[in-house]
């Protein structure tokens, strides 16, 4: 049992600079493996490699915290939950589907928890803040790898997509929490801790504000790759 004396984390202390210094060295070093696999068969294996870890280690995680089972932690319903899932699938399969989530969710809504973390745990090495950040980390490594390293990128149809899913996503997770009384992604208040979503208003009003954020920075994120895939002569990634 941890002592009720440990410590508690706090944003932009000591071990979230460690760990955002530990993200930048794992998100260059995806790249250049990445870049180095020679053979679709090599980026295959690490690939899927990368996948089961991370699979494995979600469930590992969700298991140990749904213990004793809360309505309010035990549903996957947070948008962590489905990335994660996303990402372990796109790294196993290079589906175009699930690589369009993953670049999309993973490089913006998960990149907010290494910028302003809802975490209320102790500081490390509690298995809390470990579990917290080992899936953040690498959910975003995956998005990294997949679309620096592999070379798979969106088009204006992943764009449409990952806008579907998002919204119905959204509407599911409203519908849940108004019933349970939850705040499952935040969707029916802000959190308790300090984010990014103070600075956008009340709610209801911040929903409006982050849908019209995310179309236009997933709209800018998208641009540039179809451009550079019209004058490209070669296909974009492995998996088309």
């Amino acid at each position: 049992m941890q002592p009720s004396t440990a410590r508690e984390f706090s944003a932009y202390g000591l071990s979230h600079w460690i760990v955002l210094a530990v993200f930048a060295a794992g998100a260059l070093a995806v790249v250049l493996l990445g870049r180095r696999q020679r053979s679709i068969a090599d980026a295959r294996r690490f690939s899927r490699a990368f996948g089961a870890v991370t699979l494995v280690l979600y469930v590992v995680i969700y298991l140990s915290m749904m213990f004793p089972p809360t309505i309010e932690r035990s549903v996957p319903l947070r948008l962590t939950d489905l990335a994660t899932l996303v990402a372990g699938y796109a790294l196993w399969s290079h589906r175009r589907w699930a690589c369009a989530l993953t670049y999309y969710w993973c490089l913006t809504l998960s990149t907010q928890a290494l910028l302003s973390p809802v975490l209320e745990s102790p500081d490390f090495p509690h298995y809390e803040f470990l579990a917290f950040w080992a899936i953040h980390l690498l959910v975003v490594w995956a998005a990294i790898y997949l679309t620096w390293g592999v070379g798979i990128h969106p088009d204006w149809r992943s764009y449409r997509f990952a806008v579907a899913a998002t919204v119905t996503w959204v509407v599911v997770t409203f519908a849940f929490n108004s019933l349970a009384g939850t705040n499952y992604g935040f969707v029916n208040r802000k959190p308790s801790t300090p984010s990014l979503l103070d600075v956008l208003g009340p709610w209801p009003w911040y929903l409006g504000t982050v849908t019209v954020l995310l179309l236009t920075v997933w709209a800018l994120m998208t641009w540039p790759w179809v451009r550079a895939d019209a004058s490209s002569p070669e296909p974009a990634g492995l998996d088309r």
